[in-house]
């Protein structure tokens, strides 16, 4: 199980941890460990939220920090993940091309335009993040996206035989990692909706809805899911959570 955890560190983060060999039975629970990275991120926004009230920081520094946080943890292999999937869907070729244009290492003009759009909308939404319980509810969303994402990753029909996904669903443990997922769903969403109720219920019916997304076009534009289809979910997941959970908070207040 260390050695599981150490696994899904190295992979999804920049976290330092004992390098451990990259062998099936290291990985045989490593996808039910990746929202731990998530909680990771979370804790850090709510230590940065606490630092830039204390100081008296601008909203929009918070942002740009709030925004920067998820990459220097994880060195943006899931944006990576989006970028590829925005070139490929705008190919509008067939699935075997779109699945050699996710392959493709250089980055189109598609995605390009969409990494913008994205960065600057969750900058906009990050500052109205105003105070640390609802820095926290967004905290829980980075779990929650990773669990999802991890449940996916061994549940779903999967696009390719190989490829870095399929490295670690091969050894996963299914029922274990499902259990592990589940466990981390439950716990998140439980606690945003403790933290800020609305908010909280808000941005989980949006993961939901993201999720149903997630399955229904990955199935019809690629056949299955990939790594980066992962990614490109996270991604969104994460973004479309972060507004839901803005714009309860303010039609509550109205």
């Amino acid at each position: 199980m260390l050695k599981s955890l150490c696994s899904a560190f190295l992979m999804y983060s920049r976290i330092p941890v004992p390098k451990v060999e990259w062998k099936e039975e290291n990985r045989r629970c490593a996808l039910g460990f990746f929202p731990l990275i998530g909680a990771v991120i979370g804790g850090l926004l709510i230590l940065w939220r606490i630092f830039c009230d204390r100081l008296g920081i601008a909203q929009f520094l918070f942002a740009a920090g709030a925004v920067f946080l998820p990459v220097l943890v994880t060195g943006g292999i899931h944006l990576d993940g989006f970028c590829d999937v925005c070139d490929a869907r705008a190919s509008y070729a067939d699935k075997a091309k779109r699945l050699e244009i996710m392959s493709d290492p250089h980055i189109g003009s598609f995605a390009v335009i969409r990494l913008c759009l994205y960065l600057i909308m969750q900058t906009a939404l990050f500052t109205q993040i105003k105070t640390v319980r609802a820095a926290a509810v967004i905290a829980c969303g980075y779990v929650l996206s990773r669990a999802l994402s991890g449940l996916t990753a061994v549940t779903f029909k999967s696009a390719k035989s190989e490829g870095t996904l399929r490295s670690f669903v091969r050894p996963s443990h299914k029922n274990i990692t499902v259990a592990m997922e589940a466990f981390f769903i439950t716990l998140s969403t439980a606690s945003a909706v403790f933290l800020m109720p609305v908010e909280g219920l808000s941005a989980a019916a949006a993961a939901v809805l993201v999720l149903l997304w997630h399955r229904y076009t990955s199935y019809r534009d690629f056949g299955g899911i990939t790594g980066d289809l992962c990614g490109w979910f996270l991604q969104v997941c994460e973004i479309a959570m972060l507004a839901a959970a803005v714009f309860a908070e303010r039609l509550c207040q109205l």
